[in-house]
């Protein structure tokens, strides 16, 4: 017979937006089983818990920190006229980053590039699953072809090699006039 103890934890951080509440759950082992819940639970391992959820909270509020973490909200459900009609602006966005590329503002580059392909992604693959089955392969080469060259403007980005940039935002630019024929 199996027990499992669920420990919530929400520390009291009244400087700071509420934090999430996390929940744990465990499975004592058989010499834990003996031990009164007091001791098993003791104020020891709730202040790991609470220092690591403050310490958590704290980091995601600082924006520098954040901006790495994606917390928007996805719509699970996108249907095939509403990609289709969202596509072409997300390619233009995509697109857009054109002339960060020109002045070498390099971080800005990669933010822009990242929260749109996301979306172009999304996008793409919801399109790809509402054509028919002998449309679907040659429109998933284009949609590797497309984030293999986006994944690859976004390492030449960091590194700051700007022939690699131009290079693959070409390939971009020729893989999405591509897809939006196609579409």
């Amino acid at each position: 017979m199996a027990f499992t103890t669920t420990l919530v934890v929400q520390p009291n951080l009244s400087r700071y937006p509420p934090p999430p509440t996390f929940t744990c759950c465990f499975k004592p082992s058989s010499r834990s089983r003996e031990m009164p819940q007091k001791v098993l639970l003791g104020s020891n391992f709730r202040r790991r818990i609470a220092g690591v959820a403050a310490i958590v909270s704290v980091l995601l509020a600082i924006p520098e920190v954040s901006d790495g973490f994606e917390f928007n909200m996805v719509v699970p459900g996108t249907s095939y006229e509403e990609a289709k009609s969202g596509i072409r602006g997300h390619a233009q966005a995509l697109l857009g980053i054109k002339s960060l590329i020109e002045s070498e503002s390099w971080v800005e580059a990669q933010k822009v590039l990242r929260k749109n392909s996301s979306y172009l992604k999304q996008d793409f693959y919801t399109i790809i699953q509402g054509k028919p089955r002998s449309e679907r392969p040659e429109l998933r080469k284009l949609y590797s072809n497309l984030f293999n060259n986006a994944t690859k403007l976004d390492y030449a980005a960091r590194y700051k090699d700007a022939s690699l940039v131009w290079q693959c935002y070409e390939n971009i630019v020729l893989a999405l006039n591509e897809i939006l024929s196609r579409i």
